[in-house]
């Protein structure tokens, strides 16, 4: 226990913590990882083909091109320039985050890249796949049995270790520019400026911790753009009823099945203010949208990219409807070659009791006729 020492009458007290190795460690650490962005290109915006005579095009921004496969190596690379910036990540010392997902797959990435150990705290049942992913990257998995107590089984790894817990739920939204800086959404509306639509009507997004659909919503109000923005939620999710109620401690007692999004809380990094609307998402019609995606344009994604693409399916059928023209974006946010084993795999559906004809005999009907069906 300390003390407060008396200042005696006109003495200036002077407490000088410059650490020069330290400095030299964070000017380094800081170049590797803009120097990440740096020799990275851009993420495609690839086009859903739609019929040319209904006036709307759909787009997809094709995050799983990222170095480490997913929307969250934005996330992570924020969160680590964040962290480092305001001297929380300390050479020698654990980066720990709470997460069995692709963020803790970026985060184990930036890690390595600045040279700090890091710890992914994760339910004992994640996939072998992910954790195969965290390790390749050098990251350590820390196992518990409770997943509801993983934020605070990481604060307290943090504490024991001398660590830094990330905590990606709270500095999501405010780690990332949202005015600019090659952020997700300045990147969309400058590959879109040579479309026929350049402002997209809509933009959808999906919420693991609400941070990405802060950064689009904030970056078009300070652009003072028309477009709007839907927040596409999985079951077993809380956002969206605490959007639609306002209650802020709304949850749920189960996890979503739907990788990368959905949480049993309402995470402090969603801003409900900032966004236009929602949709809740039947898990089944998120997989039947992932496949549909597959057969139109070849490419396999996670079950989260479906959640996004269903509801935009739907905003593209609203808008032929009223004969708006317009364009429409949402998220390609990682492959599907890590989940052949659930949103591809018709067992795994049977087992969940999940039944994708309908959904999928809907998108069929609206891509054959222009027509959402009743």
């Amino acid at each position: 226990m300390s003390t407060v020492q008396p200042i005696r009458t006109g003495e200036t007290l002077d407490v000088d913590r410059s650490d020069a190795e330290y400095r030299s460690w964070l000017k380094e650490a800081v170049r590797k990882v803009q120097a990440d962005a740096n020799r990275s290109a851009d993420t495609h915006l690839l086009r859903f083909p739609l019929p040319e005579e209904w006036g709307v095009d759909l787009y997809l921004k094709d995050e799983s091109t990222h170095p480490t496969g997913s929307l969250k190596h934005r996330l992570a690379r924020s969160l680590f320039l964040y962290g480092l910036c305001n001297g929380w990540i300390r050479p020698g010392r654990p980066v720990i985050e709470a997460s069995s997902g692709s963020t803790a797959v970026s985060e184990a990435y930036f890690a390595g890249l600045v040279g700090v150990p890091f710890i992914a705290v994760m339910p004992r049942t994640t996939s072998a796949e992910k954790i195969r992913l965290i390790e390749f990257h050098g990251g350590q998995c820390h196992f518990v049995d409770d997943s509801r107590k993983l934020y605070e089984e990481s604060a307290a790894l943090a504490d024991r270790t001398g660590g830094h817990y990330m905590d990606q739920f709270t500095y999501a939204e405010r780690a990332t520019d949202w005015r600019g800086n090659n952020n997700i959404a300045e990147s969309i509306f400058r590959q879109l400026a040579l479309e026929r639509f350049p402002e997209p009507a809509w933009i959808v997004a999906t919420a693991g911790t609400g941070g990405t659909s802060a950064t689009l919503a904030r970056y078009v109000h300070y652009m003072q753009a028309d477009t709007r923005i839907c927040v596409a939620d999985p079951e077993n999710s809380c956002f969206f009823e605490g959007w639609t109620t306002g209650d802020a401690d709304v949850t749920c007692d189960r996890g979503s099945r739907i990788e990368g999004i959905g949480r049993p809380r309402v995470e402090p990094s969603f801003v409900p203010g900032a966004i236009d609307r929602m949709m809740k998402v039947p898990d089944a019609a998120s997989v039947a949208a992932v496949r549909a995606l597959e057969q139109a344009i070849g490419r396999r994604a996670g079950g989260s990219t479906g959640t996004g693409l269903w509801s935009a399916l739907k905003i593209v059928a609203e808008m032929v409807a009223e004969g708006r023209r317009g364009s429409v974006v949402t998220l390609l946010c990682d492959p599907g070659d890590r989940y052949l084993d659930k949103y591809y795999s018709d067992e795994w559906l049977a087992g969940q009791g999940l039944d994708i004809a309908p959904y999928t005999a809907a998108i069929d009907s609206l891509l054959e006729t222009g027509v959402w069906p009743a």
